[in-house]
């Protein structure tokens, strides 16, 4: 569907491939690497969203044309990373008992519409404007408004905006949107949320926590070294297709030993990644009598490390707590990022030195009566949250902060 208003064009439906990846790069942040075109691209070449995959790309693209003497000119303004779903799989947003109610109350719950990175619970970008624009905000609201008539003209249920940042959570708000608090436990360089200096190095860090946690994690650092496991920490060209392959495995095993997991990404998409953004990676690996049996994969941005995947094919203690937090800290430090996005749960990681962080959604839902549903659920769960996230910063690990 193409239509035009003023000088402004929107177009909905798309694949990443129908925009050109040099208008694309314009605006998306080049600190966060899940909104880069490359990695949406290879999402879809990949076959990791696409038909059968519960995820059917519907981008929305918001282009700016200028018309001159003999010649016209179209530049990418704005865009939703917008998806059609058939379930809630791979959101980490999570909305089954909403799709229950509404199917209790007659109402079809699918097909929905989400603007999110797919697999990625990664709070960043969702809305995306040439940050040089005089008028970025209006294009921010009209990107939105856009997708709400869209949303409504093909008739689906509700259009959800996942893991969006505090830039767009109150326009999302002054729209009518309900916003929906979560929260994910991330590491900051300095102490709870950088109150402090930052580390000069990782026994800096060390020393800021209580002696029972820092003692905690010496000792597994010890039991680890001294099963005579070695730890590799790898990034860029020091990354290669074997690398890779290697990584597919260690993610393939965790998906299979949980009886939760859920297998969303392919060989092709590790190989892929490693191939086209080697620049945004970061690996630790661990070794024993010379195998490479665990690891985990991260992304960087400018100040920001994101842990997304692990796993380990040979069980052999303590490498969990190594490789995907203690050698994230440390590189982290070394390599002056802020903060380490630990990824979606995980209480363990609290006693680590990662404090609970608040993250947010925005839902809107076409039937008033389901908006009117979502916004008392979200209303009773957010006190719930608060509630939880006093209970676990009760104690908290930092020993500069009892003071």
């Amino acid at each position: 569907m193409t239509y035009r208003a003023a000088e402004l064009t929107c177009e909905t439906g798309l694949s990443i491939s129908d925009i050109p990846a040099d208008q694309w790069e314009r605006i998306a942040p080049s600190d966060a690497p899940f909104v880069q075109w490359d990695f949406l691209d290879i999402l879809e070449k990949t076959g990791c969203v696409g038909p059968g995959t519960g995820w059917f790309p519907s981008l929305l693209a918001l282009w700016r044309t200028d018309e001159g003497p003999g010649e016209t000119e179209r530049q990418l303004v704005g865009a939703l990373p917008l998806y059609i779903k058939h379930n809630s799989a791979g959101e980490f947003v999570f909305d089954w008992g909403w799709a229950d109610a509404a199917q209790r109350a007659g109402i079809s719950y699918y097909p929905k519409a989400v603007v999110a990175i797919p697999f990625t619970p990664v709070p960043g970008p969702r809305i995306l404007v040439d940050a040089s624009s005089e008028d970025s905000a209006a294009l921010r609201e009209r990107l939105i408004r856009e997708a709400f008539d869209w949303a409504a003209s093909e008739e689906l249920s509700s259009l959800h905006f996942n893991f969006v940042e505090d830039e767009d959570r109150q326009t999302l708000r002054d729209l009518d949107c309900a916003i929906r608090l979560g929260f994910q436990y991330h590491w900051h360089n300095g102490g709870p949320f950088g109150h402090e200096e930052s580390y000069r190095n990782f026994d800096d860090f060390l020393g800021r926590l209580r002696s029972k946690k820092r003692s905690n994690i010496k000792r597994e650092q010890r039991k680890l070294a001294e099963k005579d496991v070695s730890l590799h920490n790898r990034s860029g060209d020091e990354i290669d297709d074997a690398v890779m392959r290697r990584m597919f495995s260690y993610y393939k095993d965790t998906v299979e030993k949980f009886f939760y997991g859920r297998q969303y990404l392919n060989l092709e998409f590790f190989e892929a990644v490693g191939q086209r953004m080697p620049e945004v990676l970061h690996v630790v690996e661990a070794e024993y009598d010379g195998d490479c049996y665990g690891g985990a994969l991260n992304f960087f941005g400018r100040d920001r490390l994101f842990g997304r995947y692990w796993g380990q094919t040979r069980d052999i203690n303590y490498t969990h707590f190594n490789v995907c937090f203690y050698e994230g800290i440390r590189w982290a430090i070394d390599h002056g990022l802020s903060v380490f996005e630990g990824g979606s749960g995980g209480d363990h990681k609290y006693d680590r030195g990662f404090m609970p962080t608040e993250t947010y959604s925005a839902h809107w839902a076409r039937h008033p009566g389901l908006h009117e549903g979502i916004e008392d659920f979200i209303d009773r769960e957010e006190a719930a949250i608060r509630r939880e996230i006093d209970r676990i910063t009760e104690s908290t690990p930092f020993k500069q902060l009892e003071d």
